[in-house]
């Protein structure tokens, strides 16, 4: 998985969470093991890891969660 930064990401129903900042790799393999998302809206930031990701290209990634229920904790 090719995950760049700057990259557009998107909740299940398409809406808008923010931007790829921060990826975390597993220093033996260079596998990605979570990403960070620099949020619009809020200035807050979430953590998410890749079996969390329903698709992905190099500018766009669509999360399997709902922007409604981050705005409700």
């Amino acid at each position: 998985m090719n995950i760049e930064y700057g990259a557009e990401v998107i909740d299940r129903e398409g809406k808008a969470l923010g931007t790829i900042d921060y990826v975390i790799r597993n220093a033996w393999t260079g596998e990605i093991s979570k990403f960070r998302i620099r949020r619009n809206s809020l200035g807050s930031e979430l953590m998410f890891s890749p079996e969390e990701i329903i698709e992905s290209a190099e500018t766009r990634i669509k999360v399997d969660i709902s922007a409604d229920g981050l705005n409700d904790n």
